[in-house]
């Protein structure tokens, strides 16, 4: 009966991933079946107080070693990614010239990052950034032993930034032999290669020797995507068929090669000054050209063709993970790892916006007089004050960042077990040190304008027609070097134990208690020529050192209240201390406090049946860049934008014409409030035989005081409502004062989301071979949240493309197949996504046109279809210790949909890349060595 009875548990283990299925060894199901007293008590992600029992009360899957080795990925944000409960994270993709700053992150729900915890061994990194984001480039991929997700908040036992749920990556703690693997990855079509390599190794056994470490190192590098390796992905000039009608979307830039001329004029019968944008090139040969499409009177370019889809990347990992037995009862720990991950994102070559040219340039005699447009006068020419260009660098090369990040991890801790109390403390030491340099691309502002001045370097030609001798001038404006530093440290100390406090007629009562305490500091520093604003038109970072301590209590009591019933309740204390400006010497907020709760059940209703539930509250601290970051610069806007203001209006004046690229500031606010969020779970777990199984929960996350910042587009779209986020940027080029917005943190209202998690598991043993069958998936019930500025007015995403720039899927799932037979395993995958209604471009935007490239505009929504991938693997044991797997991923060789979204993630035009595979049909090879 006893033996029944653990094949049952672990069977339900491996069917709804318990937290604690890797660790029921074999040497604790022996110790079950000899004696009662002896059964070895297991850690669960979400609890402090181990446990016996395989399934809790909290909904935790798993994903063991061997699934990984399924999923056909090579790291870890590719992992993540594929797992249906995950949305709303930051991809490789977002670097191209979106917000991604070189990282990959995981979100739970969709409901953020910011509010997914990330765990390595159980234990917190240093974020990416300020807000507890982490880079998962610095998860050691081949070091891992299983992933724990807890899809429940979990503040009232972690803190802050656990309402969404925990991602606990747990690693190898004993290897008895040494693995090698090396795999290729080659898509069909030209770009993005892969290739791998790993060695994990291990030596001691902790009850034999006393002691038992692991050693694992991994180097991975990742070729390029180009967007012209893609038909889908190519050009920002689309043509398609919609409702009968061919109609066209084009998302280019007025920044041109052969460069648009800008010329400012006395008007004959208003006599005021204005101005006329035109194309010289296009007024001396009578089209635009390459890559260039004509907009009114000048010639717009296509920037997709020189952009990339995915960033070149290259990882390398180490990891040294081990224990040491230092008496009978105390063993002490050690995880140590490093990682250096380098993305080098390239976007499109430099534009220049409009610069100043001399009224006595040859230029200007030569390449703009001569073909000024035909409507002006005599005297109108003679009244020309100011002359004025803005090209596009081609010849230089694309602007490229190289994010170098170099993360540091290291824990130093012990276990025990005195007194009857389960006992564990560390000291955590963990930093993330990422260098944004520029290789190349990037204009210096005095020598570019002196040699445009002085007629060096002619914008108003093809880049086919610049000579040797313009080359040779730009080639000397253009910097290399380091731009800024950003270092982010995490220091802290934990202490914890569990013990039985009294007896219940069920079993005996635990209690754990608990206390951290964590120093955080973000520190930026700029290179010099960022401060002494080298680079055109971008202005001088800021350098700010910031610090914030924090320390937390919790306890938690696990009672058996009943036969089969068992209730968990926990609470937790806060204190966020305030964030120091280290270089100003003075706090910038007060700090502040909070308490949480947790309360949970489980029934096992019958030796078949578990139900379960909990309720609770959580909290998210602001951010130390949320608080304390000044007024800096980001860039420019993504989309293009008309004039917010009407004529007569004192901001009007400052715009710039047409429809144009705005300059963006971002700001944090001393005075944001904490996040909050009240939070529901309600399961069932069932599972009637060995071969069958089913586990599903319902949960929903309300959260108050959510902290973001307004997109450009609600900006612009309501510029009279937030007019305070507008203000004016110095364009370094021609002196003048240009419009500009500010993004700053805010509180926005409320959010509300909701679903249903699934797992089946199905096993089907045949003749020849078994078969096992899991199907997981999230669907999506509510996705909403108050409309910033309101408290009433609420907006979703959900199944459509909304006011923050991305889409909540209705519906992710994955049905996957694994049939062994022999030395033989064969894997089907096919993961499915709902669709959704792709963003609205209207007729004011002009983003479409119909009858040709450039006709009358129209208004348009596309509704971007649901989508399933299908990859497949097969794996070959040909001698003890040795295996090849061959695999396949999209095996069909499906493309993205298209998509006419202008904003979200990065430059790319025509798909959303953070939603689709843009690689194509791709091979990979895979061979592993034990010894």
């Amino acid at each position: 009966m006893l033996n029944n009875q653990v094949a049952k548990a672990v069977r339900v283990a491996l069917a709804f991933g318990a937290a604690s299925t890797a660790a029921f060894s074999v040497n604790t199901i022996a110790a079950e079946l000899n004696s009662d007293e002896q059964v070895e008590r297991i850690e669960v992600t979400g609890s402090a107080i181990k446990r016996t029992d395989m399934e809790g009360a909290l909904p935790v899957q798993v994903i063991s070693r061997a699934d990984i080795e399924k999923t056909g990925v090579t790291n870890v944000p590719d992992l993540i990614q594929q797992i249906p409960a995950m949305q709303g994270f930051t991809t490789a993709s977002d670097s191209v010239g979106g917000g991604g700053g070189g990282i990959s992150s995981a979100s739970i729900h969709d409901i953020g990052a910011q509010y997914t915890l990330v765990l390595l061994n159980g234990r917190r990194l240093a974020p990416a950034d300020s807000a507890g984001t982490i880079d998962l480039n610095s998860i050691p991929f081949s070091a891992i032993e299983r992933i724990e997700i807890l899809t429940d908040g979990a503040s009232a036992l972690y803190g802050s930034d656990a309402i969404a749920g925990v991602l606990n990556f747990i690693l190898k703690s004993s290897v008895d032999e040494t693995h090698i693997s090396a795999r290729y990855d080659k898509p069909q079509e030209d770009g993005g290669n892969n290739w791998s390599v790993s060695l994990t190794t291990g030596f001691g056994d902790l009850d034999r020797d006393g002691f038992s470490f692991v050693f694992s190192a991994s180097h991975e590098e990742q070729e390029q995507l180009a967007a012209l390796d893609r038909d889908f992905a190519k050009t920002g000039i689309l043509s398609f068929e919609n409702q009968g009608r061919d109609l066209y979307f084009f998302n280019g830039s007025g920044n041109a090669i052969p460069g648009n001329a800008r010329i400012r004029y006395t008007d004959d019968d208003s006599g005021e000054q204005v101005r006329a944008s035109f194309n010289p090139y296009t007024n001396k040969t009578g089209s635009c050209a390459e890559f260039t499409s004509a907009i009114n009177d000048e010639c717009w370019f296509d920037y997709t063709s020189t952009i990339e889809i995915v960033p070149e990347n290259e990882r390398t990992n180490f990891m040294v993970n081990g224990e040491v037995s230092l008496s009978d009862d105390i063993t002490g720990f050690v995880t140590a790892a490093y990682t250096n991950n380098k993305m080098t994102a390239r976007i499109a070559p430099y534009p220049t916006g409009y610069f100043n040219l001399p009224s006595d340039s040859s230029l200007v005699s030569d390449e703009i007089l001569p073909y000024l447009p035909d409507d002006l006068s005599a005297t109108e020419i003679a009244s020309i004050d100011q002359y004025q260009a803005r090209w596009r660098a081609l010849p230089a090369g694309n602007r490229t960042t190289e994010y170098d990040t170099d993360s540091t991890h290291l824990v130093v801790g012990a276990r025990g077990f005195n007194a009857n109390i389960d006992w564990e403390g560390a000291l955590t030491y963990s930093k993330n040190e990422r260098n944004e340099n520029y290789p190349t691309g990037w204009l210096i502002a005095e020598p570019f304008i002196n040699a445009v001045s002085n007629g060096d370097i002619n914008v108003f030609v093809p880049s086919s027609e610049l000579d040797d001798a313009s080359k040779q001038a730009l080639s000397e404006a253009v910097y290399s070097g380091n731009w800024a530093k950003t270092e982010v440290t995490m220091t802290g100390a934990d202490l914890k134990g569990s013990m039985p406090v009294f007896e219940l007629p069920d079993g005996s009562a635990y209690l754990a208690v608990g206390a951290d305490y964590r120093i955080y500091e973000y520190n930026n520093a700029i290179a010099e020529a960022n401060a002494n604003e080298e680079i055109l038109f971008l202005s001088p970072g800021t350098e700010y050192d910031l610090e914030r301590s924090q320390y937390g209590m919790f306890a938690e009591l696990v009672m058996p209240v009943l036969e089969n019933v068992e209730l968990n309740a926990s609470i937790r204390y806060d204190d966020i201390d305030a964030v120091e400006d280290k270089i100003a010497g003075a706090d910038v907020d007060t700090g502040d406090s909070d308490t949480t709760y947790k309360l949970s059940a489980r029934w096992q209703a019958t030796e078949d049946l578990l139900l379960r539930g909990s309720v609770g509250t959580g909290f998210k601290a602001p951010s130390l860049l949320t608080i304390a970051r000044p007024r800096v610069p980001f860039g420019v806007t993504g989309g293009n934008y008309e004039c917010p203001f009407p004529d007569g209006d004192e901001l009007a004046a400052f715009c710039l014409d047409g429809r144009s690229q705005y300059g963006v500031f971002v700001q944090g606010n001393p005075n944001v409030n904490f996040e909050t969020s009240d939070q529901y779970t309600i399961g069932f777990v069932y599972a009637p035989t060995n071969e069958f199984s089913i586990q599903m929960d319902y949960w929903k996350v309300e959260l108050e005081d959510l902290i973001t910042s307004l997109t450009e587009a609600q900006i612009f779209e309501g510029a009279s409502q937030y007019r305070d986020l507008f203000t004016t940027r110095t364009n370094l080029a021609t002196g003048d004062e240009e419009l500009a917005i500010i993004q700053s943190s805010v509180n926005v209202g409320k959010s509300v989301t909701s679903g249903i998690d699934w797992h089946v598991g199905l096993t089907n043993d045949f003749s020849f071979g078994t078969l096992r069958t899991n199907w997981t998936g999230t669907y999506l019930i509510e996705s909403e949240y108050t409309r910033p500025g309101t408290n009433d007015d609420w907006i979703t995403s959900l199944s459509q493309f909304g006011d923050n720039d991305a889409v909540s899927f209705r519906i992710k799932s994955q049905i996957s197949s694994t049939l062994s037979h022999g030395d033989f395993a064969h894997t089907l995958r096919a993961s499915y996504q709902s669709g959704y209604q792709d963003q609205l471009q209207t007729a004011a935007t002009c983003s479409v046109t119909e009858v040709d490239a450039f006709g009358d505009c129209v208004q348009i929504q596309l509704r971007v279809p649901s989508h399933t991938l299908i990859d497949y693997q097969t794996k070959y044991d040909f001698m003890e210790g040795a295996s090849v797997t061959f695999g396949i991923n999209n095996l069909f060789d499906k493309a993205p949909p298209l998509s006419l979204r202008t904003g979200g993630a990065g430059h790319q035009v025509g798909f959303d890349p953070r939603y689709f595979d843009a690689y194509g049909r791709t091979f990979y090879l895979q061979a592993d060595y034990s010894f």
